[in-house]
């Protein structure tokens, strides 16, 4: 169901018009008993009655509030600006909050795609744009954002690791920004239905599982350590090559290859090691 305008006018104009009848009702009443006629009472029975009947449309609506009216179980339209308004009769009216409010959810524990339980938990900032939505097509609006946003949360924890390396790998630890982006996506297709819109999603916490904590702390140094080990390795072996290339190209000494292997040798070692290193003067030649 989509949400519409439903047709009202000022609502001071409607306690006018039931100040006027209930008026008219009094005077009725006082004429009755004056001339002791029975029109007179007719006509104030009726008055009274289209002054009740007039009351039961003014509609007092609050700043960032929508009222849904219905009539007789057909839905007419939604009220969203705020002030005081004279709908039509015999309505039944629901309040909808359209302010922006926050969820945040529980702590949840869940399977990162390497197996590994994990801890996680987000924040999703939320607010209806569609009043008949959240009121019609879902039996509690927000018990179903409540619901579809865990939902939303564990399908994209299982869908990435929880660290990783590897350069241009997404993981939930090293890339929060974009698993944050693909949250308040996911949780958007599943919110249009009840007329909510996700303004933004933001992760709030993210762990390891109790269990395999210290275990994987001890992983990820492992890692932290290889991977900065690879990198030292990496530029070590580039640093030689152009050492040995720019002397060559200067053409003060030539080196074959076992002096050049002597030669990266002790570069690698120099550059590679953890500790500082001790040279070695040879007065002597390799052959």
């Amino acid at each position: 169901m989509i949400e519409k305008k439903v047709w009202k006018i000022n609502g001071f104009l409607g306690i006018l018009i039931f100040l006027a009848l209930l008026a008219a009702t009094v005077f009725n009443v006082i004429a009755s008993v004056k001339e002791t006629g029975f029109t007179n009472i007719v006509l104030a029975a009726i008055l009274l009655l289209l002054a009740l009947i007039v009351s039961t449309g003014i509609q007092v609506v609050q700043p960032n509030q929508a009222k849904v009216l219905t009539f007789f179980g057909s839905y007419i339209g939604s009220i969203r600006e705020p002030g005081i308004w004279m709908t039509v009769p015999f309505v039944a009216a629901k309040k909808i909050s359209l302010k922006v409010r926050n969820f945040n959810s529980e702590r949840l524990k869940v399977n990162d795609v390497d197996g590994n339980p994990i801890e996680i938990a987000a924040v999703v900032v939320i607010k209806v744009v569609d009043s008949a939505k959240a009121v019609f097509d879902v039996d509690n609006y927000e018990q179903f954002v409540e619901i579809q946003s865990e939902t939303a949360l564990r399908h994209v924890a299982t869908k990435y690791p929880y660290d990783n390396y590897e350069e241009g790998d997404v993981s939930l630890r090293g890339n929060t920004e974009e698993v944050a982006e693909e949250i308040a996506k996911e949780l958007q297709e599943r919110l249009t239905l009840a007329g909510v819109e996700v303004i933004e999603a933001r992760l709030t916490h993210l762990a390891y599982a109790t269990e395999i904590a210290s275990a994987m702390l001890q992983r990820q140094q492992a890692n932290a350590i290889l991977a900065a080990r690879q990198k030292i390795v990496e530029g070590a072996v580039g640093m030689a090559q152009m050492a040995i290339q720019q002397l060559e190209n200067s053409g003060t000494i030539e080196l074959d290859d076992e002096r050049k292997m002597a030669m990266i040798n002790n570069l690698l070692v120099a550059i590679v090691s953890d500790r500082s290193a001790q040279p070695v003067l040879n007065t002597g030649t390799l052959y």
